[in-house]
C-alpha cells in the first residue's frame, strides 16, 4: 500500500472520530487532508461535502439558520438555481450512494432546507425573518425581546427576488 494512502485513510479516520465529537471544523480539516494525500480515497469528496454541510448547518443569520448556506447557495439566487444546487446535492448526500459517517443527517438537513426554499410563500416569510434589521449596539438573546420592524416596509424586486428594507 502507498505511503499517501496510509496516511490519508489515518486522517479519514481521524475525520470520523472528529465528527464523533461534533468538531466539524476539524473533522472536514482531516477528510481535507485525506483527500489532498490521496485524491482517489474512496468516499472522500463525499465526505468533505456531508461535513460542509454539518458546518453550515451551525451558521445563524439572525437567529435563522442559513438554508440557504446549507445549499451552498446565497440569497439571491432563484429557484432553478437552488433546484440545481439541492440536486447536486441530493446526489452527492443520498445514504444509498454516501456512505460517509453523518450522510443521513446532512441528506435530510438538505432536504429541509429544499422544502423551505422551494415553497414560495415559506421562503418569502424565513427571508424577511431572515432578514429583519436588529439595531446596531442592540444584543439580543430570544426572539421575544427581537424589534419586529413595525416602521420598515418591506418589499421583494419581481424580477431578481432581492427583498429591500425601507425604514
Amino acid at each position: 500500500m502507498e505511503p499517501n494512502k496510509v496516511e490519508a485513510l489515518r486522517a479519514k479516520q481521524n475525520a470520523e472520530k472528529r465528527f464523533a465529537q461534533k468538531d466539524f471544523t476539524g473533522a472536514k480539516n482531516y477528510a481535507l487532508k485525506a483527500q489532498a494525500l490521496f485524491p482517489e480515497l474512496e468516499g472522500i469528496t463525499q465526505m468533505v461535502a456531508t461535513f460542509e454541510v454539518y458546518i453550515a448547518s451551525q451558521v445563524n443569520v439572525n437567529g435563522e439558520v442559513d438554508f440557504y448556506a446549507i445549499l451552498g447557495s446565497d440569497p439571491s439566487a432563484d429557484k432553478a438555481k437552488l433546484k440545481k444546487q439541492y440536486k447536486n446535492m441530493a446526489v452527492l448526500l443520498h445514504p444509498d450512494k454516501n456512505k460517509t459517517v453523518g450522510a443521513d443527517g446532512a441528506f435530510r438537513l438538505v432536504s429541509e432546507a429544499w422544502t423551505l426554499l422551494s415553497d414560495n410563500k415559506k421562503r418569502s416569510s424565513y427571508d424577511l425573518r431572515r432578514n429583519r434589521q436588529v439595531p446596531s449596539g442592540d444584543v439580543q438573546t430570544n426572539s421575544s425581546s427581537l424589534s419586529h420592524g413595525l416602521d420598515t416596509f418591506w418589499t421583494v424586486c419581481t424580477s431578481c427576488q432581492v427583498q429591500y428594507s425601507i425604514s
